[in-house]
């Protein structure tokens, strides 16, 4: 018999989905940067208090972040605030969907382990997942690490601009475009971490 600790297991009301549901299906958009606004870290808070409030009606307690590129000062952004909220089972939506969907959110992606709803005039995009997926912490990992780097701050900020110069039928694409440069500047953010 080892003294290892055994890995948690977490406990889901009902299995997860197996595939990505994009609820209204792919968006042309015109993604374009914006230089740091005062508002967006209001915009957050205002947010994070109607996100709190919603989920108190059911008694779901959450773990809310500001996230993505305008929660980092003096970084330029698409102007969408992204929050992460962190809760016991993701599966368990009517703890959490419910109650966020009646706040005004509306549902645009269910995907194994991830949920996002979003205002109407998708300005704020809610990011929900389970307490502990290592995609919370890999988006805080880059959130500080680029508020306290200057230069992967401005080397975000430059790839971000090239990668504009070019037609997206979908912001997730975008996205994905981005992946190399942030997974090269999550790897020095963890040195630097571990350093």
């Amino acid at each position: 018999m080892t003294d290892e600790p055994r890995p948690r297991t977490r406990t889901r009301r009902r299995p997860d989905v197996t595939e990505l549901d994009l609820v209204g299906g792919p968006e042309a958009i015109a993604v374009t940067l914006h230089d740091p606004d005062p508002r967006w870290p209001e915009l957050y808070r205002e947010h994070e208090r109607r996100i709190v409030a919603a989920l108190a009606t059911t008694g779901t307690q959450a773990d809310v972040e500001h996230i993505g590129s305008t929660s980092v000062p003096g970084l330029a952004a698409k102007p969408i605030v992204d929050l992460v909220v962190a809760v016991d089972d993701v599966t368990a939506e009517e703890d959490w969907l419910d109650p966020l969907l009646a706040a005004g959110y509306v549902l645009r992606v269910r995907e194994p382990g991830h949920r996002l709803v979003r205002t109407p005039e998708r300005d704020v995009h809610v990011h929900v997942y389970d307490r502990g997926a290592p995609a919370v912490a890999e988006y805080l990992l880059l959130r500080d690490h680029l508020r306290r780097d200057d230069d992967d701050r401005a080397l975000y900020e430059r790839t971000k601009r090239a990668l504009l110069a070019r037609s997206w039928d979908d912001m997730n694409d975008y996205a994905d475009a981005k992946t190399e440069v942030i997974s090269a500047i999550k790897g020095r953010a963890r040195e630097a971490r571990e350093g």
